[in-house]
């Protein structure tokens, strides 16, 4: 199966959720098109992250900027931990957020969203950031293999990739998405080397352990990359003089 063909079924597939979340009305504003969709029951999602030993443990998390990931978001910064929020695009070389969860005693909520990140947190370069404890991804679908389709921009990916290159995440790092039961699927979802896959899917009605049928990329595959991305992500120049 060559790329092309990858892209189509995972686009067929992102359609696929996107409409049933729609028609299921489980979609919240702004709808479930061309995004990672918020969706009915993400705070019950969220809190269910709490179960995980591993979620526990971690005190530093990186976060992906999604509405539907912010009471994640939220809670981490009120236990205290700090969470790191990628730059919506990547758009600049300090392409990540810092936030400090001791420091937001009463905004946590506001902390959470894109707008308060900017304006309560700390722009940081990749060589700024501490090791990472805790991957929280936002998805379109998944399976229980772990595989999973997010809306197609490679952001997600590009992410994880930049900190498994500065050595900020390990293979035994946890990766974890919150969605709803509908973005749950039996499709196979075919995973190209730098995609991620996940270890814990976890929905309102409470978590799924992977079967962790993939490996996580280790680092950045220079080859998938376009001169596009390069034009767009100036990180990625940063890193490809080491």
């Amino acid at each position: 199966m060559d790329i092309k063909e990858i892209k189509q079924i995972k686009r067929a597939l992102r359609d696929k959720i996107w409409r049933k979340m729609e028609e299921n009305k489980v979609a919240m504003f702004p709808g479930a098109f061309e995004r990672i969709p918020n969706f009915v029951g993400s705070a019950e999602a969220a809190r269910h992250l709490t179960e995980l030993n591993e979620w526990r443990n971690a005190k530093t998390l990186k976060a992906n900027p999604d509405s539907p990931q912010a009471p994640a978001r939220e809670m981490a910064l009120r236990e205290g931990k700090t969470v790191y929020i990628a730059v919506p695009k990547l758009k600049q070389e300090k392409c990540f957020i810092r936030l400090d969860g001791k420091i937001f005693r009463g905004k946590e909520k506001f902390a959470a969203t894109i707008r308060g990140a900017f304006k309560l947190g700390t722009l940081v370069h990749p060589s700024e950031m501490t090791q990472i404890d805790f991957v929280l991804i936002g998805s379109v679908a998944v399976n229980l293999k772990g595989a999973r389709v997010g809306k197609g921009g490679g952001y997600s990916d590009i992410e994880f990739a930049i900190a498994r290159q500065l050595g900020l995440v390990k293979d035994t790092t946890p990766v974890v998405t919150t969605v709803h039961p509908i973005q749950v699927v039996d499709d196979e979802i075919p995973m190209l080397p730098h995609d991620i896959p996940v270890d814990f899917i976890i929905t309102p009605d409470g978590i799924i352990v992977t079967e962790r049928a993939f490996a996580k990329p280790k680092g950045i595959f220079w080859n998938f990359l376009d001169a596009n991305k390069f034009e767009s992500i100036p990180i990625l120049s940063w890193l490809r003089q080491f």
